[in-house]
């Protein structure tokens, strides 16, 4: 029996549009707070693919950012984990390339919840990166991930600034979550 039936663990989500510095801020928050952290598997995949994104790419994707999640929940001994985003983010992609979600992805969004997300703002130079599409969308990838969020019916702040003040910001929203 894993872990997770025992004790509930606590899971904070970095999300927000490209280049806001999710993967940083994540492992940063991590090593501030002591806690576990759950990687991006899609950078990871999409770093293998030799060929377009496909649909099946992308619930590959969810499948794996799942796997990896619950690999960091049933050996953490932490109340909570700091997650680099979310499978929700698979929504999104696949709505930005394909037009729908893949229907997995649906189902498992409402069952599959988060405790509190920390969106970052766009206010971050864009850095370029293969793996980045789209530079000239921001302020419409912010929107949708509001959006989505609220769709959710999630728990979340923004957070902007930049260098060390994005990172004390991003500690007090979390501090604030969890004393509450």
């Amino acid at each position: 029996m894993d872990k997770t039936y025992h004790k509930q663990i606590k899971k904070i989500a970095i999300v927000g549009p490209e280049s806001t510095g999710k993967s940083t801020m994540a492992i940063n928050l991590a090593k501030y707070y002591q806690v576990p952290w759950v990687p991006e598997y899609s950078r990871y995949y999409c770093e293998a693919l030799t060929t377009p994104c496909t649909m099946q790419d992308e619930i590959n994707m969810f499948h794996g950012q799942l796997a990896l999640e619950h690999s960091v929940l049933v050996m953490t001994e932490t109340d909570f984990v700091i997650c680099d985003t979310t499978f929700l983010t698979v929504k999104i992609w696949s709505d930005a390339f394909f037009g729908k979600s893949p229907e997995i992805v649906l189902d498992a969004l409402p069952k599959h919840s988060y405790d509190f997300y920390v969106l970052l703002d766009i206010d971050l130079p864009w850095e370029d990166d293969p793996l980045r599409d789209f530079p000239n969308q921001r302020e419409h990838f912010m929107e949708v991930w509001h959006n989505e969020l609220q769709q959710l019916g999630a728990n979340y702040k923004v957070v902007s600034g930049l260098g060390e003040e994005r990172l004390k910001k991003a500690i007090q929203v979390i501090d604030e979550f969890l004393l509450a």
